[in-house]
């Protein structure tokens, strides 16, 4: 895997430890990079909250979204406008969601996760 790469080492206690760094709270995984992610809960993920994401992987992709301890369905507006942008929508609770996001670095897929942090 390509040096650099943001591989979810740790999740729980509501922290991320992401390519030996450790984040506090949400975070939105890019190829290359972890940002700090303002989103507490499911309902509060919408297309603006995920700026950064178009900003920086333009390209598009696949996004994993962690909703947190548990699963709930994503809001059906945002699917649709993340297809326009050029993802792919996979979401599902954040343990999940961090197994997903491995698999797919190491396969060497474009992908980006959002991630609500979970105790």
């Amino acid at each position: 895997m390509p040096a650099g790469r943001q591989l979810i080492q740790s999740y729980g206690g509501g922290r991320f430890r992401i390519g030996g760094q450790v984040h506090e709270g949400s975070v939105l995984v890019l190829s290359e990079e972890t940002l700090a992610w303002p989103v507490a809960d499911a309902g509060a993920i919408t297309e603006a909250s995920l700026d950064a994401l178009y900003a920086a992987e333009p390209a598009g992709g696949i996004l994993v979204v962690g909703c947190g301890p548990a699963f709930s369905a994503p809001p059906p507006a945002l699917r649709a406008a993340l297809k326009a942008q050029g993802f792919q929508l996979e979401w599902m609770d954040t343990g999940a969601a961090c197994r997903t996001f491995n698999v797919l670095l190491t396969e060497e897929r474009a992908a980006a996760a959002a991630l609500i942090a979970v105790e």
